[in-house]
C-alpha cells in the first residue's frame, strides 16, 4: 500500500471514529480467526493468551487478549479498549500509543474488513 493510500485509510478511520466514537465495528469472528491465525498467533498464540512461539521470547510479553483487558484510549473518548481503540492499535501498532514497539502496525497489510474481523475474533476470546 502506498503512503498516500495509507494516509487516506487512516483519515477515513479517524473520520469514522469522530462521527461515531462509541460505535462497534461490524466484523466476522470466523473470518477474523483465520486472519488472526495467519498474522497474530505467532505472538499472541492461537487462543490469544500471549503464548505464541515468538511471544515466548518477547519482553514485554504480548498482551493476553482473552482477558479482554485493554489499556489504550487511542481516540480520547475516555474509554479504554473500545473497538475504535483496538482498530487504531492494530492499524498503527501499540508503540504509537505508548505500548510496546514490538506490536507491529498492520494497517498497511490488512484491509479494514480484515482488521474488523480480527477485532470480532478478539472479542469472542473473552469467556
Amino acid at each position: 500500500m502506498t503512503d498516500s493510500k495509507f494516509a487516506k485509510l487512516v483519515a477515513a478511520i479517524a473520520l469514522a471514529a469522530l462521527f461515531a466514537p462509541g460505535a462497534a465495528l461490524a466484523g466476522d469472528a470466523a473470518a477474523g480467526k483465520q486472519t488472526f491465525n495467519m498474522f497474530c498467533s505467532s505472538c499472541h498464540g492461537a487462543t490469544g493468551k500471549g503464548d505464541g512461539p515468538v511471544g515466548a521470547v518477547l519482553n514485554p510479553p504480548p498482551r493476553d487478549l482473552a482477558k479482554g483487558e485493554f489499556k489504550f484510549d487511542t481516540d480520547g473518548d475516555g474509554k479504554t479498549g473500545t473497538d475504535a481503540d483496538l482498530m487504531n492499535v492494530i492499524s498503527n501498532g501499540a508503540g504509537k500509543y505508548g505500548g510496546s514497539q514490538q506490536m507491529a502496525p498492520w494497517g498497511g497489510s490488512l484491509s479494514e474488513a480484515d482488521r474488523q474481523n480480527v477485532i470480532a475474533f478478539i472479542r469472542a476470546l473473552k469467556p
